[in-house]
């Protein structure tokens, strides 16, 4: 058998690396996209800061059309360093890596920060991306850290982290689906230290979580609320949803993509077949638009007239290219991760110069609360990142 030229090797191998085949997303030209609107970004940072508040360090969103920038304590503190992170990932270029490092070192200090949940978005987002690129061992320091802090929130009665301090006139000890996404710091921390206790919480809480929180179509619970001394379940409910038996489409896609992970690190089958099973709710729910970018809700009331939810979809994404690289379903989830991609690329993305440097526009925070509707979200960007990332490591591998 004749062997190809080199060059046409080359070829290809650019070719991979450059496009994902299915639906021809140009990953170079996303992420040109994506550097250009990040400069812009780093420009309207600095105009934005308030001498009478330093700690706003973290763009989050536009609020009336200007940068809203939050505190390291806001749980979105994390993801505009990860998407620096991603920069560097990709392009290797001292300036991003320079850019990433001085906005990671903001969110450091929440390593300690016991009053919530969000600790992987914060810190794993931030920290964890920096450790696996460098190796810095403070990095990993800070990761163990903030993996002892975050199962402080561990309670063995419900088998459970508690997710929320606030609002105890509407639930007792809430737990929500989006915790799924914090395990990775803990199984992280595990592999990192020796350490079986973080992984241990983490398979609880993923067990627990897909014992009580889904429902037979396995969509899911937005927020269940645990009595903390006996841990029986005393309600089911939702926050950011459209109500509490309807399916929330961010939180279809945290469980998704939770999943996914657990089975990453512990090879469950049980943990994959879940994934697989809610890749099914989402992909074949006949409220999913063609483009595969849904509502906020799959079952709000005004579809097609809603709102759709670009941070669900980039979550989606990154996830299905994941769970394609374990499931037998594999070249299916990859070309509908390809369509997500694609959707968002040519029709989601700002032009370059507008929206303050956010890469995408049209998610959804929190329609129930008219928080955050229809605006560019970091957590969208991170996650679309991350997706293409995925996409471009994954098609290169297929070729070798």
């Amino acid at each position: 058998m004749m062997k190809k030229p080199r060059y046409v090797i080359t070829l290809i191998l650019f070719v991979a690396q450059t496009c994902c085949f299915a639906q021809q997303v140009n990953v170079k030209k996303a992420f040109q996209q994506a550097a250009a609107q990040t400069r812009v970004m780093l420009q309207e940072i600095e105009k934005s800061k308030d001498p009478a508040r330093p700690e706003l360090i973290s763009p989050r969103t536009l609020e009336n059309g200007n940068l809203k920038l939050v505190a390291s304590k806001d749980w979105t503190s994390g993801f505009f360093p990860g998407v620096l992170w991603y920069l560097d990932e990709y392009y290797k270029t001292p300036q991003w890596k320079a850019e990433a490092r001085k906005f990671t070192t903001f969110i450091e200090k929440e390593k300690s920060n016991g009053t919530t949940h969000d600790m992987g978005f914060k810190v794993f987002c931030s920290v964890g991306n920096a450790f696996r690129l460098t190796g810095d061992p403070h990095d990993k320091e800070v990761l163990i850290e903030a993996a002892k802090t975050l199962a402080t929130r561990f309670n063995p009665k419900t088998g459970v982290i508690l997710s929320w301090d606030h609002s105890r006139d509407k639930w007792v000890n809430p737990v929500i689906i989006d915790n799924m996404m914090n395990l990775e710091l803990l199984f992280e921390a595990t592999r990192l230290t020796g350490d079986s206790s973080f992984y241990k919480i983490a398979v609880s809480h993923a067990t627990t979580t897909m014992k009580n929180h889904f429902r037979p179509d396995f969509s899911s619970y937005h927020v269940v609320d645990y009595d903390p001394k006996t841990g029986a379940v005393l309600k089911k409910t939702t926050h950011q949803g459209y109500s509490n038996s309807s399916a929330w489409a961010r939180g279809q896609a945290w469980g998704l993509y939770g999943y996914t992970m657990c089975y990453r690190y512990t090879k469950n089958p049980i943990y994959l077949k879940q994934a697989e099973n809610i890749a099914k709710f989402i992909l074949d729910h006949p409220n999913m638009p063609k483009d595969i970018v849904p509502y906020w809700d799959f079952n709000a009331p005004q579809i097609p007239n809603e709102p759709r939810d670009v941070s669900a979809a980039a979550v989606i994404a990154s996830g299905l290219y994941e769970l394609s690289q374990y499931s037998s379903q594999g070249n299916y989830y990859n070309n509908k991760a390809d369509l997500i991609l694609k959707s968002l690329s040519t029709n989601y993305a700002a032009q370059v110069g507008d929206a303050k440097g956010f890469i995408l526009l049209h998610s959804t925070g929190s329609k129930p609360s008219v928080s955050e509707v229809d605006v560019p979200l970091s957590y969208a960007d991170y996650y679309y990142l991350e997706a293409l990332l995925r996409c471009k490591k994954h098609k290169t591998a297929v070729l070798r």
